[in-house]
């Protein structure tokens, strides 16, 4: 295992990037996390925000529960499943001190993975702030949405994402539901599946032969310049990462069922697979409003694509995988992502504890065991998460952050916990594929 820590200046000469541009998994540590007490009352934004964007869900529950029959069983409540490796070593090939358990966020209703959660909040954000405007909202309905004068309202304006597939997913899948037009910019990485999908569920699908960030800049181009159209910008919107931030409460009432304590006795480590950041970086926020620091986030990168490690570790100025010889070409297409989001770097810069980065073969390696083990089928980025307990626990630096943190004597209490971020729709001959590259 390669350990590695920030330094002061960039240069192609930097250990870290020399690492970094070799492909060698790593894990850095980041010397800027400070107290999350200290922390949080700096930021913009903080818990009144994020209990807003709740209250919103609540609202909308009766309306999404019957637009979408999946959701009828949680009354319009779009949540995962929280479960325990019985057998951690059977998914992970080790057995970490404390439990593991996994968010299952792969198998969220409607969109299929952790994307429904921002997603979903901003374009119920954006459908009240029409009806709110045009005085078609009415609080005393709660199926409002669903009448006739809010669909054609709906029907008049645009909601537009560019995606790698999930978040499109997610918001495709909303918009055209509620009768918006929904157009999804999607980038090369896309899997054909997910495009296919979405032009099912009504949605107009374009696709552009750059990455994911040229498909999020021409998206928000297009969006911009039509005034009946939204854009739902992953890369700097705040609306998207409150709505991954208010999964925090629902985990911590699912902690407590599950009869699990975090304190200072009994620390959380949360393991996310990153991309431009909005996901990992707005559960992380919420996760910090709830648990402080009894919670220590680790997020995970490709490879061929660390463009959050690459932001955090050197803060002077955003930077590109390009600009140091990496590709971002990964088998885990919602995590190639070339440069992270301002915006979430600006909250979580001192909120992150570390970051890793993980071989695409590691993906596979993890997807095929927990399907032996468990059954449960997930995307390889949604594997993304699943070394980092060895990281941790075994590593120098893993071995140096627990000791700097006096968490060493604590690890028979502690819990990891492994974020699966997208999979639920994956067709079945897609899944075989990945099992087939396992080896």
């Amino acid at each position: 295992m390669n350990d590695m820590t920030s330094g002061t200046a960039v240069t192609v000469e930097h250990p870290l990037i020399q690492t970094l541009r070799r492909r060698e998994p790593l894990l850095w540590l980041n010397p800027a996390l400070s107290p999350a007490a200290g922390t949080l009352p700096r930021l913009p934004v903080g818990a009144a925000e994020i209990a807003a964007t709740q209250a919103l869900l609540a609202r909308w529950a009766p309306a999404l529960a019957a637009l979408f029959p999946a959701l009828a069983a949680s009354g319009g409540r779009i949540e995962s499943p929280l479960l325990r490796l019985d057998d951690p070593q059977a998914v992970l090939g080790h057995s970490p001190s404390g439990m593991v358990w996994l968010k299952c966020d792969h198998a969220l209703p409607v969109a299929g993975s952790v994307k429904a959660r921002g997603g979903i909040a901003e374009v119920l954000m954006h459908a009240e702030d029409l009806a709110r405007a045009h005085g078609v909202f009415d609080p005393d309905d709660t199926l409002w949405p669903l009448r006739e004068r809010a669909r054609a309202l709906f029907a008049r304006h645009t909601v537009a994402v560019g995606s790698t597939g999930n978040l499109g997913l997610g918001i495709g899948t909303l918009a055209a539901a509620l009768g918006f037009r929904a157009v999804v910019h999607m980038s090369a990485e896309a899997k054909a599946w997910k495009k296919a999908r979405l032009r099912e569920r009504g949605a107009t699908v374009i696709e552009h032969t750059g990455d994911y960030a040229a498909a999020v800049a021409a998206g928000r181009a297009a969006s911009h310049a039509d005034p009946a159209s939204y854009f739902v910008d992953d890369e700097d919107s705040l609306r998207l990462l409150l709505g991954y931030a208010a999964a925090a409460q629902p985990l911590a009432r699912q902690l407590a069922q599950a009869g699990i304590t975090v304190d200072a006795a009994h620390p959380l480590f949360v393991y996310l697979p990153c991309g431009v950041g909005s996901a990992p970086g707005g559960v992380g926020f919420g996760l910090k409003h709830v648990f402080g620091d009894h919670v220590h986030l680790f997020f995970a990168q490709p490879c061929a694509t660390p463009s959050m490690l690459l932001r955090l570790a050197f803060p002077d100025r955003p930077r590109s995988v390009y600009e140091f010889g990496l590709d971002n070409r990964t088998q885990a297409d919602g995590l190639a992502v070339p440069r992270a989001s301002e915006r979430v770097f600006g909250l979580m810069q001192h909120l992150v504890s570390g970051v890793f980065t993980v071989e695409d073969a590691a993906l596979f390696y993890h997807l095929r065991r927990l399907d032996a083990a468990t059954g449960l089928r997930i995307e390889p980025s949604a594997a993304a998460g699943f070394p980092g307990p060895r990281w941790l626990l075994e590593s120098p630096a893993g071995r140096e952050y627990l000791a700097r943190h006096a968490l060493t004597g604590r690890l028979a209490q502690a819990t990891h916990l492994l974020w699966t971020t997208g999979g639920l729709l994956v067709p079945d001959d897609e899944f075989d594929g990945w099992l087939g590259r396992a080896g």
